[in-house]
């Protein structure tokens, strides 16, 4: 990649489930994939909504540090939901991750990878 342009890996973060990178620096800021509730193993977190948009945050976490930013410099957020009755669960447990109100999108879907209920994607700047 050119001088501009750096991928980002968190060992802390779920791993790529197909050819991309976590995330990708550019510019002064940080492009995060989509993450999905799965632990830094890459095994998928059981339990309710809110566990599983908490994991999604864990691993949005660990990305951003590891590409010298922070949760507080998250300007963008994309959440995807393969049903919207989780949507008051899911922002209850985003609101307490995301304090400082950062521009979202929350978008119904029909399917997410791994069959999982959603995924949050994020841009930050470095």
């Amino acid at each position: 990649m050119s001088a501009n342009i750096s991928t980002v890996s968190a060992k802390d973060a779920c791993p790529p489930a197909g050819p991309y990178s976590q995330a990708i620096r550019a510019n002064g800021q940080v492009f995060v994939s989509g993450q999905i509730p799965a632990d830094a193993s890459g095994n998928l977190v059981d339990g309710s909504i809110s566990d599983k948009t908490q994991a999604c945050c864990d691993n949005i976490k660990a990305i951003v540090t590891a590409a010298g930013s922070s949760v507080q410099k998250i300007v963008k957020v994309n959440v995807f939901l393969t049903d919207m009755a989780n949507f008051a669960e899911m922002n209850a447990t985003y609101e307490k991750f995301f304090t400082h109100k950062p521009a979202r999108s929350c978008v119904a879907v029909a399917q997410l990878p791994k069959g999982v209920p959603v995924e949050i994607e994020c841009i930050a700047l470095e």
